[in-house]
């Protein structure tokens, strides 16, 4: 396990309620693409890898396939165990999978890929896991972080809050792109396509920055939380700052967000 892999371990536990309560709620915006681009459908048998708190488990259910699901981390996996109560849930760390060779006919994973140490050997379990002519997809941020994924590492840019050298960024910083999502995923799949998926994300500031940034979901989280009162203040205002040109009425905003769908055949 490399040190971003136990960085990650550390970074999830015990996050997520959390998670379920705020940033789920953005990255359920791709679920039904990912689903499609598998191929997710009545009998198919359908791998969740990453599941967090079940919603794509929950969405495959919904359309009538076998599921089965994965997380690492214990809470996140009852979790997804209450949300999707007829999928098989297991405790899982990438890149080992607790499945039979060929066991399924599709594997999604929503924003998960971008939280292991090495994406490729990943890829490869995956593969080992599909039937031949089985589907992988996957999803992933567009890298640099842009839109509403930038929001509070912008902010404390402005305020000059030194990133921490034992916070280590995610080894997918150089595949976030297009180009290098698909030679990644081409490595290990055929007919290998990338979609950009962009959708306008509408919050309530006050509300995001409870659920978001001051939650401790993701590094931007935890480094924010190592600042004190006064930085954390400051740093608000330049979140509302950079919130004012998304205004969308009645208190809230509308942010663009931008990802990566990825999906190829064994």
């Amino acid at each position: 396990m490399t040190d971003f892999d136990a960085y990650e371990r550390e970074l999830w536990a015990g996050r997520a309620d959390a998670y379920e309560r705020g940033f789920a709620r953005l990255t359920a915006h791709t679920v039904e693409p990912l689903l499609d681009a598998a191929g997710a459908r009545t009998g198919r048998r359908v791998l969740d890898l990453g599941t967090g708190p079940g919603i794509v488990a929950a969405a495959a259910l919904r359309r009538g396939a076998v599921v089965s699901a994965v997380d690492a981390d214990p809470q996140m996996a009852r979790t997804a165990a209450r949300n999707a109560p007829e999928a098989d849930v297991r405790v899982a760390v990438l890149p080992v999978l607790p499945h039979e060779d060929e066991a399924f006919d599709a594997v999604a994973g929503n924003f998960v890929i971008n939280h292991v140490g090495e994406p490729e050997t990943a890829l490869r379990e995956v593969r080992r896991v599909l039937r031949p002519g089985g589907r992988a997809a996957l999803t992933c941020w567009r890298m640099p972080g842009s839109g509403v994924l930038a929001l509070v590492r912008d902010a404390m840019d402005r305020v000059g809050v030194p990133w921490p050298d034992d916070v280590p960024p995610s080894p997918f910083m150089e595949h976030g792109r297009p180009d290098a999502f698909g030679d990644l995923m081409g490595r290990v799949f055929g007919d290998v396509a990338v979609e950009e998926l962009t959708w306008d994300f509408e919050f309530e500031p006050e509300e995001w920055w409870r659920t978001g940034a001051l939650a401790r979901v993701g590094s931007n989280g935890v480094v924010l939380a190592r600042q004190d009162a006064a930085t954390i203040a400051r740093v608000k205002d330049a979140y509302d700052g950079l919130l004012k040109p998304y205004a969308a009425g009645d208190g809230r905003v509308r942010v663009p967000a931008h990802a990566l769908l990825a999906h190829g055949t064994r």
